[in-house]
């Protein structure tokens, strides 16, 4: 929490780059050696199901439930397969308008999604970092105390 409050627009700006990409270069890889329109969206729909199964560990774990916040891929890769419907002629068209429409829209889209997550700095006074574990809590040195035993 306190490393996305204190670093909110940068987290933001590498996200939402590296899910276009991640988006991008697996739906239109799939697609070019399948031919099948459409699998942007099912590439998508799988990324939203694990992030789902990942988001319900970490809450069994007992972390707040907003603690994972599922990116919103779907509306963008449908996008993406209408690019590539579109420019079906044209594979280089798919990638460069394809690419543009996910690269401008998912960043969107998941802005609106993490204006609805609640506030990252009230979450982190509700849910302090949990303390060391023993193995881990420092000792103090103990200087001088059995300096005079036998």
């Amino acid at each position: 929490y306190i490393f996305y409050t204190d670093w909110a627009w940068t987290s933001f700006v590498v996200f939402s780059i590296s899910q276009s990409t991640m988006l991008v270069v697996g739906a239109i890889y799939y697609m070019l050696f399948t031919g099948v329109p459409g699998t942007a969206t099912y590439y998508a729909t799988i990324m939203t199901i694990y992030t789902w199964v990942a988001k319900g560990a970490w809450f069994a774990l007992g972390y707040p439930y907003d603690f994972v916040v599922v990116p919103v891929w779907i509306p963008s890769a449908m996008l993406l397969d209408l690019a590539y419907w579109a420019t079906r002629r044209n594979k280089h068209a798919a990638m460069l308008i394809g690419g543009v429409l996910v690269g401008m829209s998912l960043p969107l889209f998941n802005m609106i999604n993490l204006l609805l997550v609640a506030d990252p700095l009230e979450m982190a006074f509700k849910y302090p970092r949990p303390t060391l574990p023993p193995y881990m809590t420092p000792i103090e040195p103990q200087v001088g105390k059995f300096y005079n035993s036998p």
